[in-house]
Parts: C-alpha cells; sequence; structure tokens
C-alpha cells in the first residue's frame, strides 16, 4: 500500500494504535478502498490489553463490545475477560487482513510541506491523513508528593499493577476510589488489610451480570449511545461535567467493599516521616501503596499547535480543523459517553473514514472487506 521512497514510506493514510479504535478505522478505510497503514507498538495486537491486571474484566457485555463487522466471539451477557478482549482484537485483525504494523513506536508527528511526517525511532512514515488511534492510556499519572514516601514502602500504579502477589507483605494503601481502585482494593483484600482512599465516584444502579442489570443494559446504553452525545442540548451540558472525572463504579458496590474488609478513607494528601498522609491529617503505616490516580494525556510526541490547554486535541467529533488530514479516535465523549467504549468506537470510526475518503474521492472504489 506504501511505496519504499529515499527516506521514508508514503501512504495515504497512517493510522498509530493498533488498539480497538485503529483497528475499527483500519476496517473502515478498508471498505471504503482507502490505502492506509496501521503502526502499533506492541508484538501483537491486543498487547496492552494483555499487560493489565489479571482479574480486569470489561464492564460491558459481549453483546455490547464487539468492532464493527464482528461481534464478540461469546454469549451475550458474558464479560470478557482482558485476555478474551485482546485475543479477540488479533483475530479481528487477522480475520479482515488489516495491514497492521507491529513493533512500531511512533515518537514523531510533525508536518514535512503538504504532508504529515510520521516518525519511529530512525523510520519515517509520510501521509496525506494521519488518525492519532492511541488510545487514552499513556503517562501515569501519580502526585509529586509520592517521591517523598519511605523508600520501604512498594509503590506501584494501577498500569504496573498485576495480581497480589507482586506486592509486599503487609497493609496496602490504594489511592483512588474509581472503577480501578475498587476493584483492585477489593482484590487485595483477600490477603491484606487495605485502605481505598479518595472520592466516592457513585455506583451504576444494577450488579453486572444480575437480572436486573439484563433489563436495565439497553435503555443504559441507548442513554450513553443516543442521548448524551453532542448532538443533544443535554448532552452538550453534561460533557464538560463527565470530562476528568470518575464514572460511577460499574461492578464493585460500597457494600462489597465494606464486607470485603476494605476501609474507607478521605483522599491522600501529603507524606509526613515517610508514610502517606490522609486529609484527615491521619498517617498510614503501609508496606504497598497502589496509585489508581489515572493518566495525563500522552501526546508529547506530536509537534503541532492541536492542543487544548488540558493536553487534549482540540477536535470536533474527531476532527481536527487547525490541521487538516489530522484526526483522533476513541477519545472520551468524542461524539457520545461510550465513544472509547469497544462496543462504540467504530461508529466514530466511521464517521472519520467518510471525512478521509471525501478528501480524496477518486482513489479506488470501495471493496468487499475480507471475512464479511
Amino acid at each position: 500500500m506504501g511505496a519504499q521512497g529515499m527516506d521514508s514510506e508514503r501512504f495515504e493514510t497512517v493510522v498509530v494504535g493498533g488498539g480497538q479504535a485503529g483497528l475499527a478505522t483500519g476496517y473502515h478505510l478498508a471498505r471504503r478502498g482507502r490505502p492506509f497503514v496501521i503502526l502499533d507498538a506492541g508484538q501483537r495486537v491486543g498487547d496492552p490489553w494483555r499487560g493489565r491486571w489479571d482479574s480486569l474484566r470489561l464492564f460491558t457485555p459481549a453483546a455490547y463490545s464487539g468492532l464493527p463487522g464482528m461481534g464478540f466471539p461469546a454469549p451475550a451477557w458474558h464479560y470478557p475477560t482482558k485476555d478474551e478482549v485482546a485475543d479477540y482484537l488479533e483475530a479481528y485483525a487477522a480475520r479482515f487482513q488489516l495491514p497492521v504494523r507491529p513493533g512500531v513506536a511512533v515518537d514523531g508527528l510533525t508536518r514535512r510541506g503538504e504532508r504529515y511526517l510520521v516518525t519511529a525511532g530512525e523510520r519515517r512514515f509520510e501521509a496525506d491523513n494521519v488518525v492519532v488511534a492511541s488510545g487514552a492510556y499513556h503517562t501515569p499519572r501519580v502526585p509529586a508528593f509520592a517521591a517523598e514516601l519511605d523508600p520501604a514502602i512498594l509503590q506501584l500504579h494501577s498500569s504496573g499493577y498485576r495480581r497480589p502477589s507482586q506486592l509486599r507483605e503487609g497493609p496496602t494503601l490504594v489511592v483512588g476510589a474509581g472503577n480501578s481502585g475498587a476493584e483492585i482494593a477489593l482484590e487485595l483484600a483477600g490477603t491484606r488489610r487495605t485502605w481505598l482512599s479518595g472520592r466516592h465516584p457513585g455506583s451504576e444502579p444494577t450488579s453486572a451480570g444480575s437480572r436486573l442489570d439484563r433489563l436495565f443494559t439497553p435503555p443504559f446504553w441507548f442513554l450513553i449511545t443516543r442521548v448524551l452525545t453532542v448532538d443533544t442540548r443535554i448532552g452538550r451540558r453534561v460533557r464538560p461535567k463527565l470530562t476528568g472525572v470518575g464514572t460511577p463504579l460499574a461492578r464493585v458496590k460500597p457494600r462489597t467493599l465494606k464486607a470485603a474488609g476494605v476501609e474507607r478513607t478521605p483522599r491522600t494528601a501529603g507524606v509526613r516521616d515517610g508514610l502517606p498522609v490522609l486529609e484527615d491529617g491521619r498517617a498510614l503505616e503501609v508496606a504497598n501503596v497502589v496509585w489508581c490516580t489515572g493518566f495525563r494525556p500522552g501526546f508529547s510526541w506530536i509537534d503541532l499547535p492541536v492542543f487544548e490547554d488540558d493536553g487534549e486535541p482540540r477536535h470536533d467529533r474527531g476532527v481536527v480543523d487547525s490541521a487538516p488530514g489530522l484526526y483522533v479516535v476513541g477519545r472520551f465523549f468524542q461524539t457520545a459517553v461510550a465513544s472509547s467504549l469497544v462496543g462504540w468506537v467504530g461508529h466514530d470510526a466511521e464517521y472519520i473514514a467518510d471525512r478521509i475518503a471525501a478528501r480524496a474521492p477518486a482513489a479506488n472504489p470501495p471493496v468487499t472487506v475480507p471475512g464479511r
């Protein structure tokens, strides 16, 4: 699809990231007959999912977790494990013969004349269009005072946590009470005294997999895909309130945490004598701290004036108007609350593929994607 030049390969479109957003974009570009390549830092499609903690499951059942053209291969109300998601993404790329280049870690994006220049070490790729589909989980966010903790305290960010056996014996503080923090704290409480620090973000009204949940999920899915969108007044009103805050607990309820012995505490505010200190002034003697404090946008590799003050790309439905030919897919609330979810990212990817096709309508005719 690309031709080797003097010092770079040339493509109509380079998609950065081979996760669900990048693969969905590739599917829709292929259906429109557009030439493209997907560059992915992992050695295998799905590796970011394989690298998350062992007990992680999706918060949406299989019936709501498929990419365009291929449903998730599991019973409708099964909640896929992180390894099942990884294997599904790998099978998806293979089924539709998507041109994924593994092991290509993109480290630069800038302009070269009328085209974009994408760099990955010594490798160069030129493109008329670039789709940034590299996901929301980039640079772990940890408070500056973490460096003041006693070196004897083991510190892990949720991105590095896999299982309880990684931790030292002894009490553990989990900082951040969102979905990741609640699930990790619940798991750790089975083997050690565990504190969960942070504001409770609220809970979804049903328990995952329950009979009530099966009744609640269809209208909830309609709400986060059709009602809370950039096209509705209520969606535009709540979007800034939801961006950057924790979503309600999907699987772990406060009563579940209490029953397991997890001790809820106020926010962790600093360090005293090497120990973490809570907002109420208590210092906790712990052997471990697990930071479930989220991530900062990881777009430092993009050398273009396209960012908001919070570090997010400035875009309209994924189209970066200030840089024609530059797009994003998979961002939270890109067009709806569900934009970054596996089961809805294809909706936004289709919109972006249409915009790319409209920029160069005289290329190849639409094709039938292999495996469809």
